[in-house]
């Protein structure tokens, strides 16, 4: 047993929360870059590409992330090329992140009228004038609150990277708990670390959709 004061606890606790907010940036940044990509692909209606898109989205949500997680890190190994768990898990996060944010993209582009697709084409505008100038500029403000909202899931996701080796915070906390033995205390932490990390991106999600909703009005 190691004599683990409070400060020291935290302290690791916090070193460790750098690789969280690292690995959720990741995430983001690539979900959402390979989010628009696919969303951009089923907009412009390609032979097979709403299917291919939709197969793609239904695998993502309907795999537990754990599972996606073992077979990014073990999976690439069986084709010879080893691979480390920063690498696997922000693999295997992009594609979670960029199946939902796609699909909340989607929907936030369907809410647009159909008036507003019609009247862009009368002035002969091709689908990529339709999407930068009138479509995505429209959509984006009914994106913000879910997207923003949606990245507390990302957070919260990171944590199960600890079962490929990824040292973020549950991974350290459950070291620490087993080098203390003081597993309540440590994940008490851990618990309020991620409370003291989401709880501000949910406050801001919901802010914003407060705001959204009444300038819409």
């Amino acid at each position: 047993m190691v004599d683990f004061s409070l400060w020291d606890i935290v302290r690791n606790l916090l070193l460790a929360l750098r690789w969280t907010v690292v690995l959720s940036l990741i995430a983001f940044a690539g979900g959402g870059a390979v989010g628009m990509l696919l969303l951009v692909i089923r907009l412009a209606r390609l032979p097979g590409a709403q299917r291919g898109v939709m197969l793609y989205v239904q695998l993502f949500q309907g795999t537990p992330l754990l599972m996606q997680l073992f077979l990014a890190y073990f999976g690439i190994a069986l084709f010879g090329i080893e691979t480390s768990a920063w690498v696997a898990a922000s693999m295997a996060l992009i594609l979670y992140t960029s199946a939902y944010l796609t699909e909340i993209w989607r929907g936030c582009v369907n809410a647009i009228p159909a008036g507003q697709w019609e009247a862009s084409a009368s002035l002969a505008m091709n689908l990529r004038e339709q999407l930068l100038h009138v479509i995505l500029p429209q959509a984006g403000r009914i994106a913000v609150a879910p997207t923003v909202g949606f990245a507390v899931q990302v957070v919260k996701g990171t944590a199960l990277a600890s079962v490929i080796g990824f040292v973020e915070l549950t991974k350290a906390g459950s070291m620490i708990a087993n080098a203390t033995f003081r597993p309540f205390l440590v994940f008490s932490c851990v618990g309020l670390l991620y409370f003291a990390l989401c709880y501000p991106i949910s406050l801001w999600s919901r802010r914003l959709e407060r705001r959204l909703d009444h300038a819409r009005r």
